[in-house]
């Protein structure tokens, strides 16, 4: 591994564990010219995945688009960074199990929405009225009545 502070070919590691609950890799490095430290983490490569759109064009997969869907839906609510990234890392290793190079962006919605809904009932309501478009109100209280009555 190069170094990144002073461009050397070989660096030593001097620690590796298991990170991201045993998905990747975390290596401490030290660079014998320089003597400074610094980190990598090596993770399983992934085949491209493309996601089909609801008007059929389709685009690369984009963690960040679900993180960002899961973050609006959850603001000003407890919930924790640390469980949305859980959220997002869960969607996507089903996505990514799932071995397809396509996938319709509605199967990722209704992961999150599965996902979303045992983490903060509001954060639930709020995701799915973006992510089906509720056209009026009686469709999005039919959502909240199907959400209270889960919770009794």
């Amino acid at each position: 591994m190069k170094c990144p502070f002073c461009g050397e070919k070989e660096t030593r590691v001097i620690d590796s564990r298991p990170a991201d609950e045993n998905t990747s890799i975390r290596r401490r490095r030290a660079c014998d010219n320089c003597k400074k430290r610094f980190t990598t983490y090596e993770k399983v490569e992934t085949i491209p995945l493309i996601v089909i759109k609801k008007d059929s064009s389709r685009e690369p997969y984009n963690r960040t688009k679900i993180e960002a869907g899961v973050l609006r839906a959850c603001h000003k609510r407890p919930v924790s960074a640390e469980q949305v990234t859980k959220l997002v890392d869960s969607v996507e290793n089903e996505v990514f199990n799932m071995e397809q190079r396509e996938i319709p962006g509605r199967v990722i919605g209704e992961l999150v929405m599965e996902r979303i809904k045992d983490l903060d009932p509001v954060a639930y309501v709020r995701f799915a009225s973006v992510y089906r478009e509720f056209k009026d109100v009686n469709t999005f209280m039919d959502e909240l009545k199907s959400v209270l009555e889960k919770e009794e």
